[in-house]
C-alpha cells in the first residue's frame, strides 16, 4: 500500500454531550436575565416619572440586555443537539450565531434608542423640573447593586476558565471559546458603566439646571453599547466563518504530529473551532520511507489517540498521508515558524 492509498483516513471520534460548564453558564445567565427584567421595569417606570432622559437610555438598556439573555439560554439548549445527517459535525457554532443576535439586539434596542433619546433631549432642551429626581437616583443606585452583583456572577465564572487555561482575566476575554458568558461579562460591565454615566449625567442637570448634560450621558451610553456590540458581533463573525483554534492549541497538536519518529513532515494543519470545546483537525503529513498498510493504519490510530488526550477539544480529526515535495517542505517550515512566533508572542503578552 503506497501513501496516496492511504489518504483520507479519518477520525470518527465520540459525539460530544455538550462543552462542560453549561449548567453554570445557564446559573449566570439566568442571573442577569431576573437582574435586567426587573431593572428594566424600574428603570421605565422612573425614567417615565422624572422625565429623565439619561435614565430611559438605560432603560433600552437593560431590554436590550433582558432579549440578550433569552437568546443565549436558547443557544445553551441547541447547541448541544447532537451531530446528523445534515450537520455531521454538530450544532455547537449555534452558541456563535446566537450571539451575534444578541450582538445586533444591544446595536439596535440598546444603542439606537439610547443615541434618539440623546439627540432629542440636546435638540429640544426644555427645561424640565428635576425636584422628582431622587427616584431617579434610587432606581439606578439599586441598578447598580444588581448589575454590579451580576457581573461579580459572569467574573468569577471567567477567572474560572481563565485559571483552567493558564490565562489571565482579559486573555481569557480575548480568547477564550465560550461567546455566551463572554456575552453576559460584556453586557453587564457595559450596564455598569452605563449607569454610572446615567448618575453623573443626571447629577449634572440637577446641579446646573442644563439638560445638556443628561442628554450627552445618554449619548455616551449609545456610543458604549455601540461598541461593545460591535467588539461581540466581531468575534461572533469570526468564528461563524470557521475561525482557527487557539495558535497554542495548534502547536500542541502539531508537537503530537512531528513527535512520531514515522512522521517525515507535516505540510499542513488546519483547525476549525467548532463550538465551545468543540473543533476540527485536518492534517497532510508525509511519513517515513518503509512502513506497509498496516503500520500506517496503526500510525493513524495513535496519532488521533495522542492529539485527543493532548487536546480534547479535537473531538473531529482527519489525517491525509501524502508524499511532500521540497517546495512543500519549504513552505511548511515557515508556516511553523510563523506558529511558533504567534504562540511565543500570546505566551509574552500573557505573561
Amino acid at each position: 500500500m503506497t501513501r496516496d492509498d492511504a489518504r483520507g483516513a479519518e477520525s470518527d471520534g465520540p459525539e460530544t454531550d455538550g462543552p462542560e460548564g453549561d449548567g453554570e453558564t445557564r446559573g449566570t445567565v439566568l442571573i442577569a436575565l431576573a437582574a435586567n427584567l426587573v431593572i428594566a421595569l424600574a428603570k421605565t417606570a422612573g425614567g417615565l416619572v422624572a422625565g429623565s432622559p439619561a435614565l430611559l437610555s438605560e432603560a433600552a438598556h437593560s431590554v436590550a440586555d433582558s432579549l440578550n439573555e433569552v437568546f443565549l439560554l436558547a443557544s445553551l439548549s441547541r447547541s448541544r443537539r447532537r451531530p446528523d445527517a445534515r450537520h455531521p459535525f454538530g450544532y455547537g457554532k449555534e452558541r456563535f450565531f446566537w450571539s451575534m443576535l444578541a450582538a445586533v439586539g444591544i446595536f439596535v434596542t440598546g444603542g439606537c434608542f439610547s443615541c434618539y433619546q440623546g439627540l432629542h433631549a440636546l435638540l429640544n432642551p426644555e427645561a424640565e423640573a428635576t425636584e422628582g429626581y431622587l427616584v431617579v437616583y434610587v432606581v439606578l443606585l439599586v441598578s447598580l447593586l444588581a448589575e454590579g452583583a451580576s457581573l461579580a456572577r459572569a467574573a468569577r465564572q471567567v477567572r474560572g476558565q481563565a485559571r483552567r487555561a493558564g490565562r489571565g482575566l482579559l486573555e481569557q476575554l480575548r480568547r477564550g471559546d465560550d461567546p455566551t458568558v463572554r456575552t453576559v461579562f460584556a453586557e453587564d460591565a457595559a450596564a455598569v458603566f452605563g449607569v454610572l454615566l446615567a448618575l453623573v449625567g443626571a447629577g449634572l442637570h440637577q446641579w446646573t439646571g442644563r439638560p445638556e448634560w443628561e442628554a450627552g450621558a445618554a449619548l455616551a451610553i449609545a456610543v458604549l453599547l455601540m461598541y461593545v456590540a460591535y467588539r461581540l458581533g466581531r468575534d461572533a463573525k469570526d468564528r461563524l466563518v470557521g475561525r482557527a483554534v487557539d495558535p497554542a492549541v495548534q502547536q500542541q497538536a502539531l508537537d503530537v504530529l512531528t513527535g512520531r519518529p514515522e512522521v517525515d513532515t507535516v505540510t499542513r494543519l488546519l483547525t476549525m473551532q467548532l463550538g465551545p470545546r468543540s473543533a476540527l483537525l485536518a492534517a497532510r503529513i508525509d511519513l517515513v520511507d518503509g512502513l506497509d498498510s498496516a503500520g500506517v493504519e496503526e500510525l493513524c490510530v495513535r496519532l488521533k489517540q495522542r492529539i485527543r488526550a493532548r487536546c480534547p477539544e479535537f473531538d473531529q480529526v482527519f489525517l491525509d498521508i501524502t508524499a511532500a515535495d521540497e517546495d512543500e517542505r519549504r513552505r511548511a517550515a515557515e508556516r511553523r515558524r510563523r506558529l511558533r512566533e504567534t504562540v511565543r508572542r500570546q505566551a509574552a503578552a500573557g505573561g
